[in-house]
């Protein structure tokens, strides 16, 4: 599911003819007491974040005049919730209800329909009167169903011209819902005026993951659910797995720092959702702070691997790189290797990285990191399913412990001398360049055609390819398994060139999550 900041779900509201309080968006002190100073009258401040329980975190405040509303937005704008910084806040009228109620319409997957939630109380702690709440089922084509209206508006005591604008408000709030494709859209206060007005204070929505192509007008970048709004590294990421259907890739941010007593901020790289859960917490009971989390599954490609190690290694003040799974992945865990491998060698690892990549092919997974590894100062160690994420993660604490490096400094990767250069030979790829090193090939043509997956042929002195130019482009996997394989053999002839749009070494952004 996709969030939205409760402006932009207001903004739903509004278009669908629900009365909202007059207001505006500010990210800085000076327009906070602009926005208040054009309403005219008290305010509320709120930060905008994607979390519930804002008023008790200091994220609201009442304001009498536009200096209080500055100095309000001053505090909250210096506020993070969780690892993210407060960037924006939205600035109310202040509108005293005479009656709140708890609106939320979801989606019962059971009954694979939308289902209406009320309660007569609104406000904070309606999940304390769980009791309290009516479930009134709806038709996804007619709206909530009639009878159990009536009954819940007798038992509110809602009569006259109050019941017939609460039940307009609840119609045109589904049509706005199922228009949105939102999951969720929850309305908390709705409340009744002192002049009879029905308004929505307070609104938050989360729109369908499949559904978000539809609507481009709520600037949606990302089309999961996160708990902040997402990170450069984490566009970067999305752009990755948008580009390249091979296999899923989640890349999601969680920190910066390790916590107070932590042994380090540790770099995670799961694959398969459920055992990279588990193995999370594995590394998590060891000590460790988890900088990111992220998950590799379904077949990736060697490409899709080796841009999520980049993306995670584009995170400063690392100690270490742990990658765990499900330890039973259908995938070829061979492919994974390849992958890290070359994103460890680019990068020049120097911090530990454990890596567990059980599933089909594990041992020849295994052997690719260890041979691998040579040259590089990192410790690197394989594992397989059998070897538990208990385990593993002790050995990573171990290591860190006996390695005393210093945290990860981001880098630009490393190229061989022949990358870029006139005389080079090279071949377009999907998202990047074969480069093939002429001296090397006069030498080293026959073990470089016997690792190319029959990708390669030596033409007279030179080489060429054995397939389209459109066949070529979609090898990039091979062909990093190439690079891969004769880099091993001490063969520096033949690199693959891959781009990862918007991927810098490391930005103050990103360090600091903005």
């Amino acid at each position: 599911m996709a969030r939205l900041h409760e402006h932009q779900a207001k903004g739903i509201l509004s278009r669908a003819g629900i009365a909202t309080p007059r207001g505006r968006v500010a990210t800085s002190p000076d327009e906070a007491a602009h926005a208040a100073e054009d309403l005219g009258r008290p305010v509320v401040v709120k930060i905008q974040a994607f979390t519930t329980g804002r008023k008790a975190m200091g994220g609201v405040a009442f304001a009498d005049d536009p200096n209080q509303a500055s100095a309000h937005a001053h505090r909250m704008l210096g506020m993070s919730v969780g690892a993210f910084p407060v960037r924006e806040v939205l600035v109310e009228e202040q509108l005293p209800p005479q009656r709140e109620f708890f609106v939320s319409l979801t989606i019962d997957d059971k009954a694979r329909a939308p289902l209406l939630l009320l309660a007569a109380s609104g406000g904070s702690g309606v999940e304390d009167r769980a009791r309290e709440v009516a479930r009134i089922p709806c038709s996804v084509h007619t709206g909530p169903d009639a009878a159990a209206m009536e009954s819940f508006t007798k038992s509110a005591s809602l009569t006259g011209d109050s019941k017939a604008k609460f039940l307009d408000t609840i119609s045109k709030l589904f049509r706005a819902a199922r228009d949105a494709d939102a999951r969720s859209l929850e309305v908390n206060p709705l409340a009744i005026l002192a002049d009879g007005r029905i308004v929505a204070l307070d609104c938050r929505a989360t729109i369908d993951d499949y559904a978000v192509f539809r609507h481009p007008e709520f600037g949606i970048e990302i089309a999961r659910e996160l708990d902040h709004p997402p990170t450069d590294l984490e566009r970067t990421a999305y752009r990755v797995e948008q580009d390249d259907h091979r296999g899923t890739f989640f890349f999601a941010q969680m920190a910066t720092q390790p916590a107070p007593g932590a042994k380090g901020l540790a770099g995670f790289h799961g694959a398969g959702g459920g055992g990279s859960m588990m193995c999370m917490d594995a590394i998590v009971n060891e000590g460790f702070t988890i900088a990111n989390f992220t998950d590799t599954s379904g077949n990736p490609s060697a490409a899709k691997v080796y841009r999520a190690a980049r993306i995670i290694l584009t995170q400063p003040g690392l100690c270490g790189y742990f990658g765990s799974g499900s330890g039973v992945a259908s995938q070829e865990q061979f492919w994974s290797a390849y992958g890290l491998a070359k994103a460890f060698w680019e990068l020049d690892l120097d911090i530990p990285a454990v890596i567990r990549l059980g599933g089909n092919t594990e041992d020849r997974a295994v052997a690719i990191l260890h041979a691998a590894r040579e040259g590089l100062t990192a410790p690197i160690e394989g594992y397989r399913k059998t070897d538990t994420p208990a385990f593993i993660a002790s050995r990573f604490a171990e290591l860190v412990a006996q390695s005393h490096a210093r945290p990860w400094h981001p880098r630009p990767p490393r190229r061989p001398a022949f990358v870029g250069v006139p005389h080079a030979a090279k071949f377009p790829i999907a998202g990047g360049t074969l480069w093939i090193d002429p001296t090397a090939w006069k030498t080293s043509a026959p073990a470089i055609v016997a690792n190319s997956s029959g990708l390669l042929r030596d033409d007279h002195g030179k080489p060429s390819i054995t397939v389209t130019p459109e066949d070529l482009a979609k090898k990039d996997s091979e062909l990093i398994a190439c690079e891969v394989e004769c880099r091993i053999l001490g063969i520096d002839g033949i690199f693959v060139e891959l781009d990862i749009p918007g991927l810098g070494t490391s930005t103050a952004e990103d360090a600091e999550f903005r």
